[in-house]
């Protein structure tokens, strides 16, 4: 795992990206919350922006990730749009901020995106991932359970792989105040891991 300032700083700076400059215009011109996973990092519903690596893609150009984020909205012809009136559990980034993007921490953040769609759309064909503002997770529900990829968060600060089950479970595979978790470093099987808990939700 790369040096974690690198990877938390990198996190941070996408997680806003992922609020002020796709879900918040979206949201604020009708479009709702969701965002989805493309290769290479994630994208508004309609694909109209999207962040592959450091860079924010619009249909006319490519903007490197970097200064603030009201002058890259600017830049991309948006106005940087937060979502603290629909959620409370966003990453408080004001426009003002500054972006902070490590090349290969945004890679690495994007690969986890990817593998954790892969593994939720394995598991479950009928459901679409949805990569959410708030937390900046992508994940679906099914009977009510939660199962998604982090890219890292308060709780474990590198990316990782989850079961959140509505109802709380006991047991050596439970880890985790919400359910179960593992660093997507330990897991070479994504959806087998989905899958265990899911069979242990069954028993």
């Amino acid at each position: 795992m790369m040096e974690d300032r690198s990877l938390a700083v990198t996190r941070r700076s996408l997680h806003g990206v992922a609020e002020l400059l796709l879900a918040g215009p979206q949201h604020r011109d009708g479009g709702g919350l969701r965002l989805r996973v493309v290769p290479g990092g994630f994208s508004t519903l309609d694909g109209t922006r999207r962040v592959e690596g450091d860079l924010l893609v619009t249909p006319t150009q490519e903007l490197p990730l970097e200064g603030t984020y009201a002058e890259l909205a600017a830049a991309a012809g948006i106005e940087a749009w937060r979502l603290d009136h629909v959620y409370s559990g966003g990453p408080k980034i004001a426009p003002e901020e500054r972006l902070e993007v490590d090349p290969a921490a945004a890679r690495l953040l994007a690969d986890a995106f990817a593998r954790g769609d892969a593994a939720l759309r394995a598991l479950a064909p009928e459901e679409t991932p949805v990569l959410w503002p708030e937390h900046f997770d992508v994940g679906i529900t099914v009977a009510e359970v939660n199962y998604g990829v982090s890219p890292g968060d308060d709780y474990l600060a590198e990316p990782y792989a989850y079961v959140g089950p509505w109802t709380p479970r006991t047991g050596d595979f439970w880890n985790a105040p919400f359910g179960a978790v593992r660093p997507l470093a330990e897991l070479p099987d994504v959806v087998e891991f989905f899958t265990i808990g899911r069979s242990l939700l069954d028993n």
